[in-house]
């Protein structure tokens, strides 16, 4: 097996691993934070489904790396949707954190959530790494965004954890829905950045 094939296929074993991990990943967000009215774990669920939906995305380009004309097509659409993607994101985690401010909402506690947004902080930035290492090797840009979108999701991790143990601990109401509003400057540049085609392919 070739070098470019050999990181072609790490790149596929990673991938497959992001779709999967970030299914759990979301369906755990999303029922908890459905429970506990978390907007910030219901914002870091939608967000593994996007994450979801890139893994596939890059599957669909990495299963075609050895057509490169095909193969450059991809890239550029996978940049494409994803920021397409990201900004609705955006959009929505910013309007519904906006309401439970206005409307003083008060999120129950919730573990799940917690235990999920730390062992999120610790994994993505190891799985955001060994992607950036993949896209070196095989000159990807689309691997290089997707890394990026990696990253992203180590910082709301960050972001959604201290929310919920502020509420969990300090009874801080406004803290998870501060967190939802904190996370939607990062998610929107990224998503504007991917949609002009200068995720941190150009920067990395």
């Amino acid at each position: 097996m070739s070098t470019r094939a050999a990181a072609v296929h790490r790149g596929l074993g990673l991938e497959y691993f992001t779709v999967g991990w970030n299914a759990f990943e979301a369906l755990i967000a999303l029922i908890s934070g459905a429970i506990a009215g978390s907007i910030a774990l219901i914002g870091f669920g939608l967000d593994s489904v996007i994450e979801v939906s890139a893994g596939v995305i890059l599957l669909w380009r990495l299963h075609s790396d050895r057509d490169e004309v095909r193969r450059e097509a991809r890239e550029r659409r996978a940049q494409r949707l994803v920021g397409m993607t990201l900004l609705a994101l955006a959009a929505y985690v910013s309007g519904d954190s906006i309401l439970g401010l206005v409307r003083r909402e008060r999120p129950e506690r919730s573990l799940p959530g917690i235990a999920l947004a730390l062992v999120s902080l610790i994994s993505m930035p190891l799985l955001a790494r060994s992607k950036r290492t993949v896209a070196s090797a095989i000159g990807s840009g689309a691997m290089k965004a997707d890394s990026r979108q990696t990253d992203i999701c180590a910082f709301l991790s960050a972001i959604l954890l201290l929310g919920l143990l502020l509420n969990a601990w300090l009874g801080w109401w406004w803290a998870d829905a501060s967190a939802g509003i904190a996370m939607t400057p990062l998610i929107a540049y990224e998503g504007v950045q991917a949609i002009r085609g200068k995720t941190c392919c150009d920067t990395c």
